[in-house]
């Protein structure tokens, strides 16, 4: 692949993104937990937009990161416990709730579990070996321990009214699966992916 057809790739990664959120905007269940959804969306689209040309990423992590993008704005135009998909698979395995937070919370370990890595080696904080997939297991338990405390402080400031942010659906340990599953996705991340993630660094 040259040089300028893996430029044009985040772009329109970017693009579709764009196109992606403006749709899930359309009538969403509630537009106050939309906005809290997509936030971290719109966020992190800004800093990708604005490091681009100083630290681009490699090519595996911004797919990772567009997939991450669209699970977060799904859930932000149904809200987590409404998401069809997981109402499907509630039914095809006969489950208690709908599971589709889990999986978007296992996604905000794998996806950031990757991104933490790449910053990690190519910063030079730390090198190749063990260290790294420890650091990387710390940073991802902390970006979900960080999480959790902003919707507890969304929970404090709106009371009931981020009841659809939250969508524990009367799981009073829903706060630990939601650490859990991050914790899952950053070990998985790192055992599938690692190297391939290092070839592509390789190339950077």
């Amino acid at each position: 692949m040259s040089y300028d057809k893996r430029a044009v790739e985040p772009l329109v990664l970017l693009g579709l993104t764009v196109v992606a959120l403006i749709a899930s905007g359309i009538s969403p269940h509630s537009r106050s937990t939309w906005y809290l959804e997509v936030a971290p969306v719109v966020i992190g689209g800004v800093l990708l937009v604005s490091t681009y040309r100083r630290f681009r990423l490699t090519p595996l992590l911004y797919r990772l990161i567009f997939l991450h993008a669209l699970v977060l704005i799904l859930g932000g135009h149904y809200t987590y416990a409404r998401v069809p998909a997981g109402f499907w698979v509630q039914d095809w395995f006969d489950l208690a709730r709908n599971h589709y937070d889990r999986f978007a919370h296992f996604v905000q370990g794998f996806v950031p579990a990757v991104l933490a890595r790449e910053i990690l080696l190519r910063r030079g904080v730390v090198r190749p070996g063990g260290w790294v997939f420890f650091l990387v297991v710390c940073v991802c338990l902390a970006f979900s321990a960080t999480y959790e405390m902003g919707e507890w402080l969304a929970a404090v400031v709106a009371g009931s009214g981020a009841d659809e942010f939250l969508g524990t659906q009367g799981d009073v340990w829903d706060t630990q699966w939601d650490m859990f599953m991050a914790l899952l996705g950053a070990l998985v991340a790192q055992v599938v992916l690692g190297r391939v993630h290092d070839r592509e660094l390789a190339r950077v």
